[in-house]
């Protein structure tokens, strides 16, 4: 179990790690592309009026330097003609000599701050630029001023030739350990395939879908085997998909890492951080979601089999009820929990969108008033679903009778019942109309035989006859496990239009009446016919007045005459 929960952690770090190098190691870019679009991060709006200010950046080489501040109205047209200004200036600021020094001059026009690069106007420092910074107007353009000085001359330092040359020695280093980490992360999900084959080899060569299955082999073992094996499933299917992301995030974070190395390609950054950005959280919460409803599935395994080893409730006559029983809890707990889960991931996935989920939770109360009166159907099904389960009428596995419908239960949950009949037919009935159910495998089943037996048979040696038959039957090892009781021979039934009916009580395992019956029927047969004893068949005597036959034996001699 540690070894497991060890192999779960590694991708995890592995994961980690890969985001480590692909957003912490950024390194900082200064100068913008000329055709790769600019791409604006989310705004802070303020809602005190219709006028609203808002916020945003202004970038150079998908690097944020600082930010700037307009009404709704004028802030796209402002910062698009900053951002064009600022991408022209660098254009010819990285054109000329390397020597050469940028000048960046902050000027009084109006008595508001101008800021100049290399005599060429950039921008007009305003008030709502100073709120940001929670400054005065000069201090703000001072602080412009200097960072871009700053940028403006380390950008020009990274287009030098030695600079790229360096930058290029770290991306091949980089690919390198992004091989590396690839294949050591591999190797180790192959060695953790191979444990865990050869602890289960025989479900290892099945197909995921029939480890479970009734007619898997894993059916006919014991029920804490069962629950281990489904356990373990679920901890590797947690454990591939962490494997897949780590391998994802190697990859990614390490191409995001080197995009980052060159100001050419650094735009791509804020490109790929705004298009995915979104679809990222999401894919982080949906994943996030499925591996815990994974590791829930793992824990309520752990539980019952814990549960059922601890031998509190587990008796050698209720061992194979109590199989149905915890296959039904469990598959109900996990739908529960699934439900659960999903409901908190789309509260995650609306919070990872910039929703407000606080009014949505306010509004839940009204919401789950209206939903109670339109579905009332739901709610007696879910009521009487969850006492069904409680008082344990009838569990997955059970074959129950309900009004004119009756089979196999193949799916039982808070809401409907799912029974394959006879032919094959997968009946839904909603729990809510089911009122009264019989259970014919509840515990234990009962084979109740009619023998029909001629009139003109020996009764007595009929009798002892059937009594053998069912004690012979009992004393084979094959039919003992199947037969709790000594079959019991109760006498003559009836007396019908078939002869007299004998009637025969075989108490068995649950679902085992009906191969006991058939077997039996067949030893009988053989049985009857070396004794000479026939089985009667429906028959009708016609007795006839002697009188009123030679009355009409008369009256047909005195028509011929």
């Amino acid at each position: 179990m540690r070894f497991q929960f060890l192999a779960l952690a590694l991708p995890a770090v592995g994961i980690a790690s890969s985001v480590a190098i692909g957003v912490v190691s950024v390194p900082k870019a200064t100068a913008q592309i000329p055709f790769l679009p600019q791409l604006q991060a989310p705004s802070s709006v303020s809602n005190y009026s219709d006028n609203r200010v808002v916020s945003g950046w202004i970038y150079l080489d998908g690097r944020r330097l600082f930010q700037i501040a307009a009404s709704r109205t004028n802030f796209p047209e402002r910062s698009e003609d900053i951002q064009k200004k600022l991408d022209k200036i660098g254009q010819n600021y990285f054109q000329s000599p390397p020597k050469t020094a940028v000048k960046v001059e902050v000027r009084k026009v109006n008595e508001l701050p101008v800021i100049y690069v290399n005599d060429q106007y950039l921008m007009t420092v305003t008030s709502e630029d100073a709120g940001l910074r929670q400054v005065d107007i000069s201090t703000s353009a001072n602080q412009v001023a200097e960072s871009l000085q700053e940028d403006l001359q380390e950008a020009k330092q990274e287009r030098q030739t030695q600079s790229l040359i360096n930058q290029g020695k770290i991306a091949a280093g980089t690919g390198v350990a992004m091989v590396i980490m690839s294949l050591g992360l591999y190797g180790w999900q192959r060695r953790s395939q191979k444990d865990s084959d050869s602890v289960n080899p025989v479900a290892s060569q099945l197909p995921r879908g029939l480890i479970n299955s009734p007619i898997s082999p894993a059916a006919n073992q014991p029920i804490t085997t069962q629950l281990n094996q489904q356990q373990k499933k679920h901890l590797q299917e947690v454990k591939r998909r962490l494997f897949q992301l780590s391998q994802a995030g190697i990859w990614g974070g390490g191409s995001f890492f080197i995009l980052g190395l060159f100001p050419y390609t650094r735009g791509f950054q804020v490109g790929i951080l705004n298009a995915f950005q979104f679809p990222l959280r999401l894919g982080i919460v949906c994943l996030g979601i499925y591996v815990a409803i994974r590791l829930t599935y793992a824990l309520i395994d752990r539980f019952a089999s814990t549960l059922i080893s601890s031998g509190a409730f587990l008796t050698p006559e209720s061992s194979a009820r109590l199989q149905l029983r915890v296959s039904t809890f469990s598959g109900v707990t996990k739908s529960i929990t699934t439900a659960i889960w999903v409901g908190v991931g789309f509260l995650l996935a609306l919070v990872s969108l910039g929703i407000d989920i606080v009014p949505l939770l306010a509004g839940a109360s009204l919401v789950g008033v209206a939903l109670s009166l339109a579905s009332q159907n739901l709610i007696k099904d879910a009521i009487n679903g969850f006492l069904i389960i409680l008082e344990d009428q009838y569990a997955l596995g059970d074959v129950i009778s309900v009004g004119d419908v009756g089979g196999l239960v193949e799916n039982l949950n808070l809401r409907m019942t799912q029974v394959r009949d006879s032919e094959g037919r997968l009946i839904t009935i909603p729990n809510s109309e089911i009122k009264v159910v019989a259970n014919l495998s509840s515990r234990w089943s009962r084979a109740d035989l009619t023998v029909p037996i001629a009139y003109q048979a020996d009764t007595e040696e009929a009798l002892k006859l059937i009594a053998t038959v069912a004690f012979e039957m009992n004393q084979e090892m094959q039919w003992q496990r199947q037969i709790l009781e000594p079959p019991q021979v109760l006498g003559i039934d009836q007396f019908g239009d078939r002869g007299l009916i004998i009637r025969v009580w075989i108490k068995t395992q649950p679902l085992k009446q009906w191969d006991v019956a058939r077997e039996f029927r067949r030893r009988l047969k053989v049985a009857l016919d070396q004794a000479g004893i026939s089985i009667s068949v429906p028959q009708q005597a016609i007795w006839v007045n002697d009188e009123q036959l030679l009355n009409f034996q008369g009256n047909g001699k005195s028509h011929q005459e």
